[in-house]
C-alpha cells in the first residue's frame, strides 16, 4: 500500500512496461474482481506490442468451450512481417489455470458478468493482460460515482487550506 491508501497499479511495478490502458472500462462497468492473464501471440503481434501498438477500446473475453478467448483487441500490423503479418483483431486464446476459467465462465453464463481487459502489458518480457471481471452500471451508478467523487475533491480542497 501507498501512503495515500490505494493500492499500487499495474504501472507502477517495476519491471512492468504498460502498452495500452482500457479507460473506459471504468467508467461503463464495476470491477468486481481482477486477475492476470498471459496472451498466446504471433511473433509479429509481439513486435507490434512492443512498439505499442494497441488499442483495448472494444475488447471483451468470451468462453468458447473450455478456453477464454480475448476478442476485438486491435494490434496493429507489424511493417517488417510483410507477408507473415497478423490479423488485427483476431481472437486471442488467453492463458489462465483451468480453475479460474472455471470459476469466471460459470460467473459469465449464470450471474451476467463480462470480461473486459484493464491493461495490456509486458512483465519480464512476457505479454499480460489484466482482465475484470465486471458488471455494467446503471444510470443511476455513475450519478453515484460523480457525486463520491465530488465530495472527495472537496474534503481534500478543504484538508489543503487548513
Amino acid at each position: 500500500m501507498t501512503s495515500g491508501g490505494k493500492s499500487k497499479g499495474v504501472g507502477s511495478e517495476p519491471g512492468v512496461r504498460v502498452i495500452a490502458e482500457n479507460r473506459r472500462a471504468r467508467f461503463d462497468y464495476t470491477v468486481d474482481e481482477k486477475l492476470e492473464a498471459g496472451l498466446s501471440l504471433t511473433g509479429s503481434e509481439v513486435k507490434s506490442l512492443r512498439d505499442g501498438i494497441a488499442n483495448l477500446s472494444d475488447a471483451y473475453a468470451l468462453p468458447k468451450g473450455d478456453e477464454l478467448f480475448l476478442l476485438n483487441a486491435n494490434i496493429g500490423s507489424y511493417k517488417a512481417a510483410s507477408y507473415f503479418d497478423h490479423l488485427p483483431t483476431r481472437g486471442r486464446k488467453l492463458l489462465m489455470h483451468r480453475g479460474e476459467i472455471d470459476r469466471w465462465t460459470a460467473k459469465v453464463r449464470e450471474r451476467g458478468y463480462s470480461i473486459i481487459p484493464l491493461v495490456l502489458y509486458f512483465r519480464k518480457g512476457r505479454a499480460k493482460v489484466e482482465l475484470g471481471l465486471c458488471r455494467g452500471k446503471t444510470h443511476e451508478d455513475r450519478r453515484h460515482d460523480i457525486k463520491e467523487r465530488e465530495t472527495k475533491r472537496e474534503m481534500d480542497r478543504a484538508m489543503r487550506r487548513r
